[in-house]
């Protein structure tokens, strides 16, 4: 068992793809521009809300991310998104299996846990809220709780500070190659699962230090 677990959100604990389409749709529909695919959302998760619409506009506007970036479009298109994600938030998200026995088994035995998502802080709340997560957690940090995001390893860094953990004494579960930066980057060892949003990617390609196939896995883990 690990003093300490770090938790990515999106893809890891909670299947929210589907509801994030949504709202990315709505918000298309609005302006009247081309909708986008499940696909395509799925391979957008990773580096927050704001960076995913600027895809989404990027991709049915036919123009560049830097174009975009700038754009009044994306002026116009960020409050109605996130009117829209706000309303969506938690409607047609779900807990992946084990995942809330398995975090509620490592606080009973003494562990710290850490949510660290890029997901801004409104809607992180939201989605824990609905699916009755946030009292299993010591801390939530989201894209906006420090003025950098993963893979930016400051939100880890000052977690393992505040409860005077060893990084070895501590391990990052996420689903992506943001994740295993992140981790890499906190000198903190990582574990990957194959089944949420890794931009098209697969796990093994970001060398995890382990893959495992569910959340059931972490209650078998070997001591740090």
């Amino acid at each position: 068992m690990f003093e300490a677990y770090f938790f990515d959100l999106d893809g890891t604990l909670v299947e929210t793809a589907p509801e994030i389409a949504d709202a990315v749709n709505d918000t298309l529909r609005y302006f009247d521009w081309p909708v986008v695919t499940q696909q395509q959302v799925n391979d957008w998760i990773g580096h927050g809300t704001k960076e995913l619409l600027i895809m989404a506009l990027a991709s049915v506007t036919q123009s560049s991310v830097e174009a975009v970036r700038v754009s009044d479009d994306l002026k116009q298109a960020l409050p109605i998104f996130d009117r829209y994600y706000q309303e969506r938030c938690g409607t047609r998200s779900h807990l992946y299996p084990h995942v809330k026995e398995v975090l509620t088994r490592l606080r009973q035995q003494g562990s710290k846990l850490a949510v660290v998502t890029n997901k801004e802080g409104r809607y992180t709340d939201i989605v824990l809220r609905v699916h009755e997560l946030t009292d299993l957690f010591d801390i939530v940090i989201s894209g906006d709780s420090f003025p950098v995001k993963k893979p930016n390893p400051t939100s880890v860094q000052n977690c393992l500070a505040r409860w005077n953990v060893l990084p070895q004494q501590a391990l990052f579960v996420g689903d992506s190659s943001i994740d295993a930066q992140t981790a890499r980057n906190a000198n903190v060892p990582v574990w990957l699962l194959p089944y949420g949003y890794n931009m098209g990617q697969t796990v093994q390609s970001c060398q995890p230090d382990r893959v495992i196939a569910n959340f059931s896995e972490l209650l078998s883990s070997p001591e740090p």
